[in-house]
């Protein structure tokens, strides 16, 4: 079994960057079913009220009305997308859920950010880097160590595809999967290379770099958001697999309403790695 040579696009659910998994549909969904763990995340940054800060790759703007409640009234949010749609659909969730603040968001990529130097006290990033080579995520680092003032912090969080599972069935499906999708270049060789995030952080120049992996769990009987959204997602890896390819574990995961589909069962169960990783701008010299 081996999953197809995937280019952007070719994984599904894109946003009109091409990018897989973006659309806001998407995004949301997996949100929604990862919630607490994801708040926990952003919780273990150290945002304070009064700051500034930006949300990069804000997608369609989930983690904003948080980000506005920690920094509070004192506080300035921007946000910046690369999908002119999640920035409005962004900018209209802030409007509609933080009456009273106004937050910047812009459509741009983060790799030039249209901000100038230590415009920010914290930049948060999640679920981006994922879709960044070695060579844009330094690029990215490098904005966002720019962008924030001496002090302050940049957080980076996203998925650590070694760490998924679903159960009962093979615990290590999804590693085998994706271990042999990380043979070329691309999004699922990105994906394994979260618990590494450090590292990146470290070559960027920032200090007292810190990281942690939280596991997202989820019991049977499964809530509907993270049934939903797991059986999507199941979904769209098996048809990375060519139909003469698969074995009979992923024809049943190919089909979200299949009786036998593990997440369906009395004993389903899935995990999935998140990893937060933090670092501090270094003192002006």
């Amino acid at each position: 079994m081996s999953p197809r040579t995937a280019t952007s696009g070719a994984w599904g659910l894109a946003a009109s960057t091409g990018q897989d998994f973006t659309h806001h549909s998407i995004v949301d969904a997996h949100f929604e079913a990862c919630v607490e763990t994801y708040r926990k995340a952003l919780d273990l940054v150290g945002l304070r009220p009064g700051w500034r800060v930006l949300d990069a790759g804000c997608g369609p703007g989930d983690f904003l009305p948080w980000i506005c409640d920690l920094v509070g009234p004192a506080g300035a949010v921007s946000a910046i997308d690369l999908a002119p749609e999640n920035a409005d659909l962004a900018a209209r969730r802030v409007s509609e859920s933080v009456p009273g603040v106004a937050a910047d968001v812009r459509t741009g990529d983060i790799r030039e950010l249209p901000y100038p130097d230590d415009a920010f006290d914290a930049v948060w990033c999640s679920n981006t880097v994922q879709y960044l080579d070695d060579d844009s995520l330094l690029r990215a680092l490098a904005e966002f160590r720019r962008v924030t003032r001496p002090g302050g912090l940049v957080a980076v969080k996203d998925l650590d595809a070694r760490l998924i599972t679903v159960q009962p069935g093979d615990p290590d499906l999804f590693a085998d999967f994706f271990r042999a999708a990380a043979a070329n270049p691309g999004y699922a060789r990105q994906l394994r290379r979260s618990g590494a995030l450090y590292r990146y952080l470290r070559a960027a120049g920032l200090e007292s770099v810190r990281q942690r992996t939280l596991l997202a769990e989820h019991f049977a009987p499964l809530t509907e958001a993270a049934q939903e959204f797991y059986s999507r997602a199941c979904a769209q890896l098996a048809a990375q697999i060519p139909h003469g390819s698969r074995t009979d574990a992923w024809r049943v995961l190919a089909d979200p309403d299949h009786p036998d589909h593990p997440l369906r069962s009395a004993d389903g169960y899935v995990r999935e790695g998140v990893v937060l990783c933090v670092g501090t701008v270094p003192a002006a010299q």
